[in-house]
């Protein structure tokens, strides 16, 4: 009897020493995480906003998949403030928002429609965040050349004179600048961290000041000379990308109204005939009917968008 009290207070002594090990352990690694992110934070080599990140759960479970380091790649790209969580989690909340309302104000047939029209659009408004930060950068690179030339010409180094730049220009270009500077001093060479910054952000802008900078870096050369023509040449190319922008604003906006007075028309018909979505909707030859308008319009869209698409 006493043998098995004193095992039961020794068992229960260790179980406390390995209660007591395990939490001090959980808070020391959690305080060494906490002081990484810190010190990454300073050196710039990840940004946060300051603001309590929601769906915490969601965003480490998602991180660890295919499909969220694609998200993580695109949102990486549009600079918006969002996890792949965030976006994942209102990207479903949008799905199955549209597919409520599309059944209740129009027929239970369009709810599933509205949902993949919420789901294409999560990812198009995505590319159109990207590709609006795109242009922001475009337009900024007159300027980034401009102080890059500067900058050689007064004996810097390249890795200098890129740092220099990326704290005198406004975003995007200044935070694009510093993901870059941030590459090479851990190591990557400029050939890897420019790379990174095409990939992020195409256009064939940026290409030629790449390949510009590549090549002199690792051939030499006249490099204050090639960025000052450069400048001159983007600067050019930013007025007639302006000049074909305003002459295609028509067509763009042609093939928005076309399918928006599509859609007016049906809520027009149901608040006229009260009930008339849903009868259409009952029979397999109104519902034949819809998916072939629908797909009609969808396509006069996309070929309305695509002859109006010039690149320059």
């Amino acid at each position: 009897m006493d043998n098995l009290a004193l095992l039961t207070i020794g068992v229960t002594l260790l179980c406390c020493v390995l209660a007591v090990t395990g939490v001090h352990a959980y808070a020391s690694g959690k305080a060494q995480h906490a002081e990484l992110i810190d010190r990454l934070s300073h050196t710039g080599q990840t940004r946060t906003s300051g603001r309590r990140r929601n769906f915490q759960g969601v965003d480490r479970r998602l991180r660890g998949t295919r499909f969220g380091r694609r998200i993580e790649l695109r949102l990486a790209a549009t600079g918006l403030d969002l996890t792949p969580g965030e976006f994942f989690v209102y990207m479903v909340g949008s799905v199955v928002g549209l597919w409520l309302i599309a059944s209740a104000l129009l027929a239970p047939f369009f709810g599933p429609i509205a949902a993949v029209i919420a789901l294409w659009g999560s990812f198009t408004f995505l590319n159109w965040q990207r590709q609006k930060r795109t242009e922001r950068f475009i337009n900024q690179l007159p300027e980034l050349t401009r102080v890059l030339a500067n900058a050689t010409q007064a004996g810097l180094a390249l890795r200098t004179a890129i740092t220099m730049a990326a704290e005198e220009l406004e975003d995007p270009a200044g935070e694009e600048l510093s993901r870059v500077a941030d590459r090479l001093a851990v190591g990557h060479t400029l050939d890897d961290a420019l790379g990174e910054l095409a990939e992020r952000l195409p256009s064939r802008e940026l290409a030629v000041l790449v390949t510009t900078l590549v090549l002199s870096n690792r051939a030499g050369g006249t490099l204050v000379s090639s960025l000052h023509n450069l400048t001159q040449t983007l600067e050019d190319r930013k007025e007639t990308r302006r000049e074909v922008r305003t002459q295609l604003s028509q067509v763009t906006g042609t093939a928005y109204i076309v399918p928006a007075m599509g859609l007016g028309s049906m809520l027009l018909m149901d608040n006229i005939w009260d009930g008339a979505l849903d009868k259409i909707t009952a029979s397999p030859l109104g519902q034949g009917a819809l998916i072939v308008a629908m797909a009609l319009y969808g396509i006069g869209f996309f070929l309305v968008r695509r002859l109006g698409k010039i690149e320059v």
